[in-house]
């Protein structure tokens, strides 16, 4: 039995985003799926890792961000929010991240998270990431709204490549060991569409919700994103003749 954990950042429970949430876990339970489930604004997550999160003794001074979530890994002092969502990943097979792009990034509420939950000492350590990742075997799956156009959000689009706009949060999961799978986009999502433009928009992102129990249903045959192995550094560059898979780490031009 798979075990699908499914996180949505986004503040409104009305928005497509928490639609295509509940899609995702519609989809899931209808498949047999144990589905858990994180909505990080209706949790109240604090996005802001900091000191005072930890008991006294644990955090250093001044405060150290991987050097006190090792300790209180090893302690078992992690903030009982932070233990919730770590307990989550641990159990997941995979996790379904449902967001919008804000400003050219992931909200800050998913980013810290990820600072906040993808613990040094607990999740990974220094003999454990990348190909030695803790999670590999895992994959996680981005589900994205941008408010731009598909073709703004293209490599030569005005708003930016969205696939590099997601890169460092894809390199993120690699670096524990996930398998990422090609991000998953609906764009155009804003509120400014009027008359038949939001007509059109709303009849397309219906489509989108009846189309995700398809989607992941043929979880296992989406594409994955390649990324370097461990292999083809030496002295944390890129080896030569290794091939590029980004222009994040790229041979010299």
């Amino acid at each position: 039995m798979t075990t699908t954990l499914i996180v949505l950042a986004h503040p409104a429970p009305t928005s497509f985003n928490a639609a295509w949430a509940r899609a995702s876990e519609e989809a899931c339970r209808a498949f047999g799926d144990t589905v858990l489930m994180s909505d990080l604004y209706d949790l109240g997550f604090d996005p802001a890792e900091r000191a005072v999160h930890y008991p006294q003794g644990v955090a250093t001074d001044p405060f150290d961000v991987l050097k006190t979530q090792q300790a209180a890994s090893e302690t078992s002092a992690l903030p009982q929010p932070v233990l919730n969502e770590v307990d989550k990943i641990r159990a997941a097979d995979r996790i379904i991240l449902h967001f919008p792009l804000w400003w050219f990034a992931p909200p800050a509420m998913l980013k810290g998270w990820c600072e906040r939950v993808l613990v040094n000492g607990g999740l990974h350590d220094t003999d454990n990431r990348f190909d030695t990742g803790l999670f590999r075997g895992k994959s996680v799956l981005f589900c994205v709204t941008t408010g731009s156009k598909a073709a703004e959000s293209a490599h030569n689009g005005k708003e930016g490549d969205v696939q590099m706009l997601l890169w460092p949060l894809a390199y993120t999961f690699r670096y524990l060991g996930f398998d990422v799978l090609r991000p998953h986009v609906v764009h155009g999502v804003h509120g400014y569409h009027k008359g038949a433009a939001r007509d059109a928009l709303q009849e397309r992102l219906r489509g989108a919700l009846m189309d995700q129990r398809e989607l992941l249903e043929n979880y296992a045959a989406l594409p994955r994103l390649t990324f370097n192995a461990d292999d083809e550094f030496e002295g944390g560059q890129l080896r030569n003749g290794a091939p590029v898979h980004s222009l994040f780490i790229r041979q010299d031009p």
